[in-house]
């Protein structure tokens, strides 16, 4: 009697353990939902306040930047007296000034605040590009070239810290490719702009390659006013978040670590500036490998923003017709680069992705440098532009995602903006006027570039492999609870 006492008490506890643990289980599963719907509504209002104005910023950016090539179409080298020599090196002298403000903007990003620095940024050199617009020889020019390179050269750099701040690292390559496309639609908003700008011709005394700049500079420096207002330092500051929601949303991106497997640091809010920070992110070699890679893929964005109306002008439109053509390759490849940003995100891989799509712009390069059909090349500017702009979002994350700490990722996503933006003076003297309308050499020094940035990726995605191995085996154990990349719970991304 005893015994079958027992096992109806055992029998009746067991019930009630199963019954205990159900309720947990439903109450778990309440509390993740509610989670992933606060998710969803926080990422919501991010991505619909905050990407698009950094979208309109770089935007304005790259327009600003390859403006030149429109005006160029319109006199610009014949009203200034300039050789061909001499408009490459007035491009030489904007990469130099751009490349050498990159590290020192991202380092004091923090400091002077983004809400503040990137709009002075923008507004400054919206004025710069105007001034342009009034040069009245090659001095002249260089000058203000160089200067727009040192105002515009923080933007980019600053926006990849400032989004690693707000997103998790699998949310980061579909953000940076949703305001990357407007690189792209730049490109094809720029050749309409210019376009239009250019029947203003003679009007106030000024020439219509003057207008392109005066114009678009002008939009600029407004934009970077009314981006003052409307730009968040960062989510402690995001007005549009509800309380709960900014401190959900705070949460989930200062946490030690994820079930997801991401990592973020919790200590950066209150990190200090450190030389050893700065030296552990020059010291990386992810920073090389993906930056010589980014380095080649700028390498063709850069010709390929610059010179394509030149090219296709080559192929017997007129400048107006040149305008016009060079919009649709643009268009095309801003709809793949989202895309690919998705497919990224969601597969939780970066050079895995670059893997696939630097073959589609190799394929280009290889077809263009050798094929002498007018329509066969503007087909394969298609190819060009979806396989160098859809690497983009990858590359420019994968850096920021393996990097834990404020200035080291600070360094890091700035030197490797620094390194790859050499690829401009690349663009500036592989496509001289002489080697109309083919362009061999310039296009196969590209393919060149682009074949080495595919075995520079795999040997990044083997070494992350690598780390990840070591870490699973132990070899970074006396780095447990550093709160950096170098903690083990910290994985890689491939």
């Amino acid at each position: 009697m005893a015994t079958q006492h027992s096992r109806r008490q055992n029998s009746g506890d067991g019930k009630a353990v199963a019954e205990e643990l159900e309720k947990n289980d439903l109450e778990a599963g309440q509390f993740a939902a509610d989670d992933a719907h606060l998710t969803r509504r926080i990422l919501w209002k991010l991505d619909t306040r905050i990407l698009p104005v950094l979208a309109v910023l770089f935007l304005c950016s790259f327009l600003d930047r390859t403006n030149v090539g429109n005006a160029r179409l319109y006199g610009l080298e014949d009203d200034l007296g300039m050789t061909d020599h001499q408009y490459d090196i007035g491009l030489a002298v904007f990469y130099a000034t751009y490349i050498c403000s990159e590290i020192p903007s991202n380092l004091v990003l923090k400091k002077i605040s983004p809400q503040i620095w990137l709009p002075f940024l923008t507004f400054c050199w919206g004025i710069v590009a105007m001034s342009l617009g009034f040069v009245q020889n090659f001095g002249g020019f260089v000058g203000v070239r160089a200067i727009l390179g040192m105002t515009e050269g923080g933007l980019l750099p600053g926006m990849i810290l400032y989004l690693s701040g707000i997103y998790k690292r699998g949310e980061l390559a579909l953000r940076i490719g949703l305001f990357y496309t407007a690189a792209s639609l730049s490109g094809a908003f720029g050749g309409l702009l210019a376009r239009g700008i250019a029947e203003i011709g003679t009007r106030g005394g000024l020439s219509s390659w003057r207008w392109i700049f005066v114009i678009e500079g002008l939009l600029t420096a407004i934009v970077g006013l009314i981006t003052y207002f409307i730009l968040p330092n960062g989510l402690a500051s995001a007005r549009f978040l509800t309380p709960e929601e900014r401190s959900f949303a705070i949460s989930r991106i200062h946490g030690v670590a994820h079930g997801d497997g991401t990592h973020s640091n919790y200590r950066e809010q209150a990190e200090k500036f450190t030389w050893s920070e700065v030296i552990r992110g020059v010291a990386n070699l992810q920073v090389w490998l993906t930056a010589s890679a980014y380095f080649a893929i700028l390498s063709g964005l850069y010709s390929f923003g610059l010179f394509l109306p030149t090219i296709i002008a080559a192929l017997g439109y007129t400048a107006n017709e040149s305008q016009l053509w060079s919009v649709i390759p643009y268009a095309a490849a801003a709809v793949i680069t989202v895309f690919i940003a998705l497919i990224s995100d969601r597969t939780r891989s970066r050079g895995i992705v670059m893997l696939c799509t630097l073959p589609i712009a190799i394929i280009g390069y290889a077809g263009i440098a050798n094929v002498t059909s007018p329509r066969v090349k503007y087909g394969m500017t298609f190819l060009m532009a979806t396989g160098l702009y859809s690497s983009v979002p990858p590359v420019l994350g994968w850096l920021s995602n393996n990097s834990a700490a404020h200035y080291k990722r600070a360094t890091t996503s700035a030197l490797q903006l620094a390194i790859a933006n050499c690829g401009g003076f690349v663009t500036v003297f592989v496509y001289p006027n002489r080697q109309k309308p083919q362009f061999h050499e310039g296009h196969t020094i590209i393919l060149s570039l682009l074949v080495a940035a595919w075995f520079l990726t795999l040997a990044n995605v083997l070494y992350c492999w690598k780390i990840n191995r070591d870490k699973a085996n132990g070899k970074y154990d006396k780095w447990i609870g550093s709160g950096d990349d170098r903690d083990p719970s910290f994985k890689m991304v491939l």
